[in-house]
């Protein structure tokens, strides 16, 4: 990556304040409507929430 973060955990590639992969400008990111954010992060966050929404069906 080439930002710095202070909630960037550099050992396990993750967002130690999310606890999950960091995509930088992912909802709940500190970047969060501060950047403007490329199409290849867009359509990360697009891949994440679709992943996100098809795994919670048939669960309970």
């Amino acid at each position: 990556m080439s930002f710095s973060c202070k909630n960037y955990d550099y050992n396990d590639d993750k967002c130690l304040m999310l606890k999950q992969e960091c995509i930088p400008g992912r909802p709940g990111c500190v970047l969060e409507g501060r950047v403007a954010l490329s199409e290849a992060l867009t359509d990360r966050i697009k891949e994440l929430e679709q992943k996100k929404t098809s795994g919670t069906i048939g669960k309970k």
